[in-house]
């Protein structure tokens, strides 16, 4: 993967391997916190901090710690306890920063620590043996693409708020049928450039 551009890789990750839409890790939060745009803001900023900071600890912590001792097989433990930490750092900054976010993301903030879209980049910039650069800018363009995705499904989410849906596809339901056809257009965007 040496030979892709770290650009390439970061317009790509954000629209033709968007990790959400594409890949559909960091599910849980999306279906969960996408009723608001301000608050998906808030998230998806968060989750694109903790991307980007991640992505580059671990690839630091992979290629210089873990690979040296050959102990390889410790990465997923070595890479949730940065995530932990980043993200512990990240709660703390939005609590002093603004409270009213910090109340509104509740339990989804703590809970990025295991979005699995966080640990999954980290593995796939591993798997795909990129360089530093090149993992840094996976791991910014995944947060923005995990923001748009999140940004584009609460803004669909407050106009149906206006609209009639039949009782049975309310909340869930809907939610569901509209991440299928967001995934759907995301997935027509793949034959432009790939990652893999």
């Amino acid at each position: 993967m040496e030979h892709l551009s770290p650009w390439v890789i970061f317009f790509a990750s954000i629209f033709t391997g968007n990790i959400l839409l594409t890949y559909f890790l960091g599910m849980c939060s999306f279906l969960s916190v996408s009723s608001q745009v301000k608050t998906s803001l808030g998230l998806g900023l968060a989750v694109t901090f903790v991307l980007t900071v991640t992505s580059a600890l671990n690839y630091v912590v992979f290629d210089y710690i873990l690979e040296p001792l050959h102990i390889e097989y410790l990465r997923y433990i070595a890479f949730i306890i940065v995530i932990a930490a980043a993200v512990q750092l990240i709660e703390m900054v939005i609590e002093r920063v603004s409270e009213v976010l910090y109340i509104n993301l509740g339990i989804f903030l703590p809970l990025i620590t295991v979005n699995c879209a966080i640990l999954g980049v980290s593995l796939f910039m591993v798997i795909r043996n990129y360089s530093f650069i090149q993992s840094v800018m996976f791991g910014l363009g995944s947060g923005l693409g995990w923001t748009l995705a999140i940004l584009s499904m609460a803004g669909i989410r407050q106009r149906l708020n206006e609209k009639r849906i039949p009782p049975a596809l309310q909340g869930a339901g809907i939610a569901l049928i509209i991440s299928g056809i967001m995934a759907m257009a995301f997935i027509g965007f793949a034959g432009m450039v790939q990652i893999q």
